[in-house]
């Protein structure tokens, strides 16, 4: 099976990826342009030169573009901040140069983002970050902090291993949701939010070594699993206490 999908079908593999790029890139520019809600598949099929039918065939619905989106900024990030996780081995350095990439990533995406973000802020929708769908997306998120928090001079008590990164990306929502009505020039404010955030979180951090506060990170996480919408699908429940 294995050799087969790396034999003659490689060429049309690539070409199907090169489509579905195509189809993506191009609702991008229509929602920035016209607006999600305004953006039909008819049009963006047209606009990228396919049939309506081979854009359903890449993508089943716009909700499904915006996964793909989200996917590939997990990636790209993933990648950009491998410089970053390399050089640094402080947790706030770390942790700072992570949230500025994504905002360095993003940035072309401002005012989309403000477009959609009444369709993503809706916890029953598939473009909620806390969403199933969002899944793939959110792991991939999830295991950069992973990254960050693994390879920082800081030690880390073993029932907190899991539980930091979840925590340290729900940070970083908080800071994409302030970013989203930052309206200073080029950001700023989000930029400076970033670092003093990593700052906050790396002192956090660097307490909770300290058994007497350990259980306070596991409320806090026990805390966002039961109450913030969608969260108990995302995050595992807390062990048993005792």
């Amino acid at each position: 099976m294995s050799a087969k999908n790396d034999g003659p079908d490689a060429g049309s593999q690539s070409k199907s990826e090169q489509t579905r790029a195509l189809i993506l890139e191009t609702a991008m520019r229509l929602f920035q342009e016209r607006g999600y809600d305004k953006t039909t598949m008819r049009a963006i099929a047209t606009e990228a030169g396919v049939s309506v039918g081979n854009a359903y065939y890449y993508f089943a619905g716009k909700e499904h573009l915006i996964q793909g989106f989200y996917d590939r900024i997990a990636a790209e990030h993933q990648a950009a901040v491998r410089d970053v996780l390399e050089r640094e081995t402080e947790l706030e350095g770390r942790l700072a140069g992570v949230l500025t990439v994504w905002l360095d990533l993003a940035r072309p995406y401002h005012e989309f983002a403000v477009q959609f973000f009444k369709n993503a802020a809706d916890p029953d929708s598939p473009l909620s970050p806390f969403s199933p769908e969002s899944e793939h997306a959110r792991e991939q998120a999830i295991r950069v902090h992973r990254t960050v928090l693994a390879g920082a001079k800081v030690k880390v008590a073993p029932e907190l291993r899991d539980v930091l990164p979840e925590l340290m990306w729900l940070a970083q929502m908080g800071l994409v949701l302030y970013w989203i009505f930052d309206r200073t020039e080029g950001s700023e404010r989000s930029y400076r939010l970033a670092r003093r955030g990593a700052r906050l979180t790396a002192r956090g951090v660097a307490l909770a070594r300290f058994r007497v506060l350990r259980p306070l990170v596991l409320e806090v996480h026990e805390l966002f699993t039961d109450f913030l919408p969608g969260m108990t699908r995302v995050l595992r429940s807390p062990a048993p206490k005792g």
